[in-house]
């Protein structure tokens, strides 16, 4: 049954409908006006009498040339000085052993509803990396190394885990570059080559 129509007096439209049939309509945005004459005299007065006499100005070109100093010469650049609060992670992240890492991996592990399909074949160290790469609470991980993340989550106290960095650390000390970029960000960047 369609619905039934009110016979009472129309409502008014909140919003009015436009004309274009050779009406003009009202503009009712606010629109700038030029300035008063007032306003340029007082513009200009300013303006001439910031300007410097050149009477009064009577320093001669060489002091002037003396009084420029030199810039120094460029020191041999430094490496970047890290934070004392990284330096400290850093440092707690060395004294990790590997029975503490593998202690937090059955944690994780203990956590879980079911166990991890298709990681049997990979190492512990691989296995706490990507799942750092998976908790998206410390910031996004495509884009980001996996050690800057951890910085960038320490540094905003969001107290990511000391393992991770440990593993990271040690990964770094073992020569692995490949440890450094997250499993998610080399499948997202890859290029997929479909052949029919």
């Amino acid at each position: 049954m369609p619905p039934k129509r009110s016979t009472g007096p129309k409502a008014s439209a909140a919003q009015s409908t436009l004309a274009f049939h050779g009406t003009t309509n009202r503009v009712t945005k606010p629109t700038t006006f030029p300035r008063s004459a007032k306003s340029h005299d007082k513009i200009d007065d300013i303006l001439h009498a910031s300007k410097p006499d050149p009477a009064t100005t009577d320093i001669a070109p060489a002091e002037e040339e003396a009084a420029i100093i030199p810039p120094p010469a460029l020191a041999e650049p430094t490496a970047p000085v890290k934070p004392a609060k990284q330096l400290d992670a850093e440092a707690a992240a060395r004294k990790v052993s590997e029975a503490r890492i593998k202690k937090y991996w059955a944690a994780k592990e203990k956590a879980r509803l079911a166990p991890r399909a298709h990681q049997e074949e990979l190492g512990l160290h691989e296995k706490v990396l990507r799942e750092w790469d998976m908790c998206g609470v410390y910031g996004p991980a495509i884009g980001n190394s996996r050690l800057k993340r951890w910085n960038r989550a320490n540094r905003l106290n969001l107290h990511p885990p000391i393992e991770v960095l440990a593993v990271l650390l040690m990964e770094q000390d073992e020569g692995n570059a490949g440890a450094q970029r997250a499993h998610v960000d080399e499948l997202m960047t890859s290029r997929f080559v479909v052949e029919a």
